[in-house]
């Protein structure tokens, strides 16, 4: 039986590997851009902004820390340097092995979140742009379990707001709970809001900043189709006849649509999107 290609591990690889390249360090996470100029040059600073931002809302420490959703690990090793103990949680094998370089010294736990056993109590349960990959109900309680006595929740990350609608195919971001949901099943749980900040406007450049970057790889390729298309027509025919092959239409379709338009904005994001950073605490 031949072996499925892992694109998702693949595409992880590449994207961390051109981030690390471009900043220096392997966050894939929005960037908070208050007086920045939205330029990949400035990338590294607003990502860092947010990441301090982020910091100034935990306890006082030192803390247990489960960080869930931990990503390549960049997050816990710098709460690992302000002298935190630091639990990942990350599903993702080539993930898990980024944070287990990164963060050598924190826990990795390979797991999904709603699949954790582990039998120790937290001070801090962090969802850091993780909260939307796992149900809204399952992240709350799960995480309110694994809170020792005096322990708090931290919630950061984008949901869809009431007027949210897909305009147009892909020209949304649609990751994200819808904000309704997310007020439902809080309100059913013994937990109360300490804090919620809505950050949406400082996050949303990172949108235009993405999609400027698939716009250069866009036209390269179509420098490089136009040069086929006069030189070399027999290629770009075979060429073609392949994507034909291996992606449907609608893939086709999207792709175009991400590497040729501009249909993710950041004002298209502030519209049907919001971004919030929330602390959390059981009643």
């Amino acid at each position: 039986m031949r072996e499925k290609i892992d694109t998702r591990a693949i595409g992880l690889d590449v994207g961390l590997s051109f981030i690390k390249w471009l900043t220096g360090a392997e966050n894939l996470h929005y960037g908070l851009w208050d007086g920045l100029e939205v330029t990949a040059g400035n990338l590294r600073s607003a990502q860092d902004a947010y990441t301090t931002k982020l910091f100034k809302m935990l306890p006082d420490g030192p803390l247990r820390i489960l960080d869930i959703g931990g990503g390549a690990g960049e997050t816990a090793r710098k709460l690992l340097d302000l002298g935190h103990s630091v639990d990942i949680v990350v599903p993702s094998a080539f993930l898990a092995g980024r944070c287990r370089e990164n963060a050598p010294a924190a826990t990795v736990h390979e797991c999904m979140f709603e699949d954790l056993q582990v039998d120790k109590k937290f001070d801090l349960c962090l969802f850091s742009e993780s909260f939307q990959y796992i149900p809204v109900d399952i992240a709350l309680q799960k995480a309110a379990d694994h809170l020792d006595e005096g322990g708090e929740i931290i919630v950061s990350d984008c949901f869809r707001s009431k007027g949210f609608e897909r305009q147009k195919v892909g020209s949304t971001v649609g990751g994200g709970h819808r904000i309704g949901t997310y007020r439902e099943s809080l309100a059913a749980l013994p937990l109360t809001t300490v804090s919620e900040e809505d950050i949406t406007a400082s996050v949303a450049p990172s949108v235009d900043l993405e999609q400027a970057l698939f716009n250069v790889f866009g036209h390269a390729i179509t420098r490089i189709d136009t040069e086929l298309g006069q030189k070399k027509r027999k290629t770009r025919w075979f060429i073609k006849r392949a994507l034909a092959t291996v992606m449907s239409k609608r893939k086709r379709f999207r792709l175009h649509q991400r590497l040729m338009e501009k249909t993710r904005t950041a004002d298209h994001f502030k519209a049907n999107n919001v971004y919030l950073m929330i602390k959390l605490k059981p009643a």
